[in-house]
């Protein structure tokens, strides 16, 4: 393999670019956006800066990774932060709970909701390892192309019992809601149920309790900026702006892109960081095979959509930390709404992004920049006119933040705007305006996810968020290092 194009310079298009690159394959990655990142993208509005997302960072050594695989260091480009604490969690009734890695410290958090839980989180802690080991160390990185492959898999799948939920395991160990609303919420961040995801997913405590949680100084975007600089230094070529039209093929093999502006490319490979059901449905749509298995993704359960209120205010605000999780007085009934109901509610869970408690540079100067995040259903379960229900809800949104910390937010905004379902299916082409591609239950994981390579076009492969091992930071970095495996193998 010489050449090989990537669309979409999302993180796992740029972590597969970089794969390839440093392994001397000519690779050009084809964006049909102005700015690289795919989700996370940012815009910059009357001196503010805002990240789209993903605004946190885990495992930060599989980033690390993609420079020392040609003798670089990722500090030459992008400066890691670290963020303490990990999130702040606040629940209705004024009970807050600061969720980190210092383990005095968090069983003194757990002690103050339930002494009697102690005990039961070092147990869960220990069945976090567990799955920690065989779910990730093991089985993260590489590609599920054929069912024998997941039935090895299996006997450790059972032993950690991956057909319960998340919240159904944390149940197993700690009696307390709240605490168990504080150990499970993180597949939110994946676009999982925690009701219904894999309790393998577990694995994210013991991540972030061993690699901490960290942000790119300047936003995600400069994570973003860093990897693209890097990639043009190993002789990568990055083109902006242009989308691709069309993956064209051969019989079973694909031979090149064509993009909007009319440019050509032949390649010896393609890899499509695009949204997998654009990808298939569009992007080959003079392939059989490949509206069969637009079909059949389109069957499958997509992960729910986000809406985003980005807002500058006056002030600076020490006492609320990086991360904040607001939940509503519900957990389990809302997550049915949104998952499996396709209902708005009128009550509403929240990740608040305050990234100018790390970097006030996001900022003017006595300023900051925040985002509030919540999750609802996707076009497939609620097809609203978000032009009317958007300034309705954003309204909402911010009157929380205001009633639960910012009593004159409204006073205080200096620029402020919204990001809803439908940008989400615009602007990425995203089914269903989904965030996340397909939701990570265990019947669509490994094996049963988006394969790393076409089954029917054998030089076809995928990466990013809708392949495996799924969405996030390091989600899709793990699928470019399974992708790029599977394609530097096949070249041989």
């Amino acid at each position: 393999m010489k050449k090989a194009a990537v669309i979409g310079a999302g993180i796992g298009g740029l972590a597969l670019a970089i794969r390839l690159q440093s392994a001397g394959v000519d690779t050009t990655i084809l964006e049909a956006r102005d700015k690289p990142g795919g989700r996370a993208y940012f815009w910059e509005r009357d001196g503010f800066v805002f990240d789209a997302g993903p605004t946190v960072i885990t495992a930060p050594e599989a980033l690390q990774e993609l420079w020392r695989l040609s003798g670089h260091d990722i500090s030459e480009d992008v400066n890691l932060m670290p963020v303490s604490p990990f999130y702040r969690l606040s629940w209705p009734d004024g009970t807050a709970f600061d969720y980190g890695n210092d383990d005095a410290q968090l069983r003194a958090e757990i002690a103050r909701l339930n002494p009697d839980d102690v005990a039961g989180y070092r147990r869960f802690l220990k069945y976090s390892e567990g799955v920690y080991r065989e779910g990730y160390l093991k089985l993260g990185h590489v590609a599920f192309l054929d069912f024998g492959s997941m039935v090895r898999a299996a006997p450790a799948l059972m032993k950690y019992q991956a057909w319960r939920s998340v919240y159904s395991m944390v149940s197993h160990f700690v009696k307390n809601e709240k605490l168990r609303q504080a150990l499970s919420f993180h597949t939110l961040l994946v676009g999982g149920n925690p009701t219904t995801t894999s309790a393998i997913y577990a694995l994210i405590h013991k991540l972030e309790r061993d690699g901490g949680v960290w942000f790119a100084q300047g936003g995600t975007n400069k994570l973003v900026a860093g990897m693209v600089r890097h990639f043009e230094r190993l002789g990568g070529v990055v083109r902006l702006g242009d989308a691709v039209a069309a993956i064209d093929t051969l019989g079973d093999r694909a031979t090149g892109v064509r993009t909007e502006s009319g440019f050509e490319l032949l390649v010896d490979a393609v890899a499509s960081n695009a949204d997998v059901v654009h990808s298939y449905r569009h992007l080959l749509k003079d392939s059989r095979s490949a509206q069969r298995a637009a079909s059949k993704l389109e069957q499958k359960r997509f992960s729910p959509s986000l809406f985003l209120v980005h807002f500058g205010v006056r002030g600076t605000f020490p006492e609320i930390p990086h991360h904040s999780i607001l939940f509503g007085p519900r957990y389990q009934a809302l997550l049915a709404d949104i998952y499996d109901h396709g209902v708005l509610s009128e009550d509403f869970s929240l990740y608040l992004h305050h990234p100018t408690a790390t970097d006030p540079a996001m900022a003017p100067e006595g300023h900051s920049t925040f985002y509030a995040l919540a999750p609802v259903p996707h076009l497939g379960k609620f097809p609203a006119d978000w032009s009317e229900v958007g300034p309705v809800l954003e309204e909402r949104i911010l009157a929380e933040v205001s009633r639960r910390l910012i009593p004159d937010l409204k006073d205080r905004i200096v620029t402020k705007f919204s990001y809803a379902p439908p940008d989400f299916a615009t602007d990425l082409h995203a089914h269903l305006g989904s965030a996340f591609s397909l939701e990570p239950i265990l019947t669509q994981s490994a094996w049963f996810r988006v394969h790393n390579r076409d089954e029917a076009i054998s030089n076809l492969y995928f990466v990013g968020a809708g392949t495996h091992p799924g969405a996030g930071i390091p989600g899709v970095v793990g699928s470019a290092k399974a992708t790029a495996a599977l394609m530097l193998g096949d070249a041989r």
